[in-house]
């Protein structure tokens, strides 16, 4: 659990705007550092098996809100995957294509994205 100084930190330097203390980055890398201080706390306590489900739980959501961030913002994404040290997830290929017919898709859609 983060201490109330440590959290106010965090949101102040992930915030979109002045005020900002629920957007998808500040969600996002409030997230991120309580996984590190839960993954420091198993380090010690490799028994501790609620801890454990509550990280992995805490990694769960995270991953959902990064996943929505990408979808809704691919630029603040990537920013804060950088900034946060997070790496990023690797896009899946349908069984029998190719990266670069993917990446053709991945284009053609954004062409017709833009043009609507």
């Amino acid at each position: 659990m983060l201490d109330k100084d440590k959290k106010l930190k965090v949101i102040k330097k992930f915030q979109t705007h002045e005020g900002d203390t629920g957007s998808t980055e500040v969600q996002i890398a409030i997230l991120s550092e309580e996984i590190k201080e839960l993954a420091d706390h198993l380090k010690l306590h490799h028994k501790d098996h609620s801890s454990r489900r509550g990280l992995l739980r805490k990694v769960g959501e995270r991953r959902r809100l990064l996943r929505y961030l990408k979808k809704e913002n691919a630029k603040s994404y990537e920013e804060l995957t950088k900034k946060l040290k997070i790496k990023q997830a690797k896009t899946l290929t349908k069984p029998g294509t190719t990266a670069d017919k993917v990446i053709e898709e991945i284009k053609e859609e954004d062409v017709d994205a833009s043009e609507e």
